[in-house]
């Protein structure tokens, strides 16, 4: 049975983090799969309610960073703790259940046949709850900008939530990962795509997250604007 490791990047999330490992142990308990949480100094529970998880689940791994470095390091920091134990698949995905764990399954079984499998918000059957209409054309807005730029095919290229073969990752992290915030799923995905990985997309309905604050700035924006470019002059 192929080994899968779930990336979850935390920074205070004490109210998700334990609802979250419990789903995700239920949804998945046919797959062999564990579960890595990366947490960037967390000042409130976060920590110490995953170490009091990994009492109880054998399969929870937790990677403590000494500060908040940011999302892209983290995912790299995941990714390469994936390739480091051998296992064959990574998915991504957000702590706060904006990315409902019932698709975690659905990423497992498309896996057997694509490199890449993007959870898509930006697809016919796909949509977003509980954003406000200028959010929602900023994400939007973010991705048709990138696809555009890049001459990229996928429709949700800012989306967090998606499976990777791994020797696809090991590909794209032979080089360095310029981006340091949300521009980092941009960037995975179009070095993908420029690596001629098989790429699919699938629906899913996006819940705006009910606890715990939102980590996305006007400085995060700003930098996948400038990125984007960087990006399309580089590979």
């Amino acid at each position: 049975m192929k080994s899968i490791l779930i990336l979850i990047p935390t920074f205070n999330e004490e109210m998700n983090i334990c609802q979250l490992i419990d789903k995700i142990e239920k949804v998945m308990l046919k797959y062999n799969f564990s579960i890595l949480v990366i947490d960037d100094n967390s000042i409130d529970k976060t920590r110490f309610l995953i170490k009091q998880k990994q009492l109880i689940y054998s399969n929870l791994f937790l990677l403590e960073r000494k500060e908040k470095l940011g999302l892209a390091s983290a995912y790299v920091d995941g990714f390469n703790y994936a390739l480091k134990n051998n296992f064959e698949y990574v998915i991504q995905m957000d702590a706060d259940f904006s990315h409902n764990p019932e698709y975690l399954p659905l990423i497992a079984q498309k896996l057997d046949k694509y490199d890449v499998v993007v959870a898509s918000r930006n697809i016919k059957g796909g949509r977003v709850l509980g954003w406000s209409l200028i959010r929602n054309l900023i994400s939007k807005g973010g991705s048709i900008y990138s696809k555009i730029v890049l001459g990229c095919p996928i429709n949700d290229l800012t989306g967090g939530f998606n499976g990777w073969n791994c020797s696809v990752v090991k590909k794209i992290l032979s080089d360095e990962i310029i981006s340091k915030g949300y521009c980092f799923q941009i960037e995975m995905k179009y070095r993908a795509f420029k690596n001629n990985a098989k790429i699919h997309e699938f629906p899913i309905i996006f819940q705006d997250r009910k606890y715990g604050k939102s980590k996305m700035n006007s400085k995060i924006f700003f930098e996948a604007f400038i990125n984007i470019i960087k990006l399309k002059y580089k590979f």
